[in-house]
């Protein structure tokens, strides 16, 4: 890889490729080139990146010219018609979406935790979905040293995680609803304002697991290269803009306690443990009983 390479965004005007852009920017990573993509009806349009301001690209087959990484966040559709044209191009692809984290020979990486995998990618490198990384960076250290066996988990997810328009349709609804105005929802099956509902994915109803619980089963199980975990998930939709919370609750092959957890937590890398019990401030809040197989943990993220 080159020491200044080029970059391309594809899906640059949605909520992902504007946090794709402000980490380009936060870690200070060097880029020769940026090569903002999105939809035809986005191009021509710009957005801002170190000072500057990028015209926006259709994207389309001969956008990935000279591209040495591609960071796709455009949707699966999106992501399995053009990242192999990318790969041919010459690129790495970083995908966010779910188009290819199941797939054998595609590494499904969280750095913390299998950043080894990348060295595998065939030209392509999976991002987990979101409330798997959530759960798993605080998993993954005591799954090191004691092995985690089950795992129970109840995710309270903002509008952030289904993208831009479904940010904007939270913003929209809820100045309606207190102005006692009519709105039609566009983005969720469900009025937003004030509401939690279930994950707004397809259930199987064979499992009775929306797509996102399931999503989240397989890749821990994938990420932990262990299919013998038992995983059991509930997703929701919560009206907030941006931060999804977590309930944890796991049990490991070996008696574990809360001084113990939180001592490996305290050095595992990506998580903070935040615990003021007197000002009911906490990130990282834990009731078990002594000597137990089981600890509980609420954890929040981006």
């Amino acid at each position: 890889m080159k020491s200044e390479p080029v970059i391309a965004i594809a899906g640059v005007t949605g909520a992902v490729g504007a946090e794709f852009i402000a980490t380009l920017n936060k870690r200070g990573f060097p880029v020769r080139k940026l090569k903002a993509l999105a939809s035809r009806r986005s191009a021509g349009r710009t957005v801002e990146f170190r000072g500057g301001r990028i015209e926006i690209e259709e994207l389309t087959e001969r956008s990935f010219d000279g591209v040495d990484i591609a960071l796709f966040s455009a949707g699966s559709a999106v992501s399995r018609r053009f990242s192999p044209v990318a790969v041919q191009a010459g690129a790495v692809v970083i995908d966010n979406s779910s188009a290819f984290r199941m797939e054998e020979n595609v590494p499904l990486v969280i750095p913390e935790i299998n950043g080894r995998r990348i060295r595998e990618h065939k030209g392509i490198i999976a991002v987990p979905n979101c409330s798997a990384i959530t759960a798993l960076m605080p998993l993954w250290p005591i799954h090191q040293r004691n092995r985690v066996r089950r795992v129970i988990l109840s995710t309270y997810q903002a509008a952030s995680g289904a993208g831009a328009a479904a940010m904007q349709e939270l913003v929209e609804s809820t100045r309606a609803s207190l102005a006692g105005e009519a709105f039609e929802p566009r983005v969720f099956p469900h009025p937003y304002a004030f509401n939690v509902f279930n994950h707004d994915t397809r259930i199987d109803l064979e499992t009775g697991y929306n797509e996102e619980e399931t999503k989240v089963i397989r890749e821990t199980r994938k990420i932990f290269e262990d299919d013998r975990i038992a995983v059991g998930v509930t997703c929701v939709r919560v009206p907030v803009l941006r931060a999804h919370s977590q309930s944890i609750t796991f049990a490991c092959e070996r008696p574990i306690d809360e001084e113990e957890v939180r001592a490996i937590l305290a050095s595992a890398p990506g998580v903070k443990v935040i615990d003021d019990r007197a000002r009911n401030i906490s990130r990282c809040r834990s009731r078990p009983r002594a000597r137990t197989k089981s600890w509980s943990a609420v954890s929040a993220g981006t």
